[in-house]
């Protein structure tokens, strides 16, 4: 394949020398290597989280249990449910090129997923863009009111209010959504929420359902770079 690139015409011989064409075979053969080895640890993690899994349910089947002060027991990763918790989940293709940007949504007391996915849709129980990979455990006692019913009236509130509004990527997004229900809680005594705060935040706070959503948060980013890295050394040389 490289021969046919390097002397199929008189133009790219021109261009590169024999020492450029040898460093471009070296290069080409060092990422397949480093790709192959990214699938091979990639299927792995993957296999064994879902084996993590399979021998979890099968000691325990039991509902979502949580630990107030301090993180979920068990997450019922199978149904999605993370109670007082902000979920954020990647976009494909925005996500791969930019992977601290997201779709993100806020969860009821019972662990139910309210996110704004659209314009004027604010979807329940079914994630836009798929499942959760990061969660964000909050504390309830740090709601203005009444804890439970507080939480979930200003989670519903917020809802309805942008099932009235368009959808702007920028400006009122998802995290927007999630910031004003945040902001009718007063959560943590403030009502200054805002989509910038709740992303680093989020960053710093959140974390990972499983190595395999780590992977899919993360892997097609690494191997767009090392596409794009491949490329440059080799126009370079």
């Amino acid at each position: 394949m490289l021969n046919i690139f390097f002397y199929g015409t008189k133009c790219t011989q021109s261009i590169f020398t024999h020492a450029q064409k040898q460093r471009c075979l070296d290069l080409f053969l060092l990422t397949s290597i480093y790709f192959r080895l990214l699938d091979d640890v990639t299927l792995f993690a993957v296999t064994s989280c879902h084996n993590t899994d399979v021998m979890a349910e099968a000691e325990e089947d039991t509902d979502v249990t949580m630990n107030y002060h301090g993180d979920f027991e068990k997450n019922d990763q199978k149904k999605s449910r993370y109670p007082y918790c902000i979920v954020w989940t990647p976009i494909p293709i925005l996500s791969w090129v930019l992977p601290l940007i997201g779709h993100m949504g806020i969860c009821t007391s019972s662990g139910i997923i309210r996110d704004f996915a659209g314009s004027y849709f604010v979807s329940e129980d079914n994630m836009g863009f798929g499942r959760p990979t990061k969660y964000w455990l909050l504390d309830v006692d740090k709601v203005c009111g009444s804890g439970a019913s507080t939480w979930d009236k200003a989670v519903y509130d917020a809802s309805e209010e942008y099932k009235c509004r368009p959808h702007n990527l920028c400006c009122d997004n998802c995290h927007s959504h999630v910031a004003m229900a945040l902001n009718l809680m007063r959560y943590d005594n403030s009502s200054s929420w805002n989509m910038v705060k709740l992303c680093l935040l989020c960053l710093t706070h959140g974390k990972y359902v499983s190595c395999a959503a780590f992977l899919k948060t993360w892997l097609p980013f690494l191997m767009l770079t090392g596409i794009i890295t491949t490329f440059a050394l080799t126009l370079n040389l």
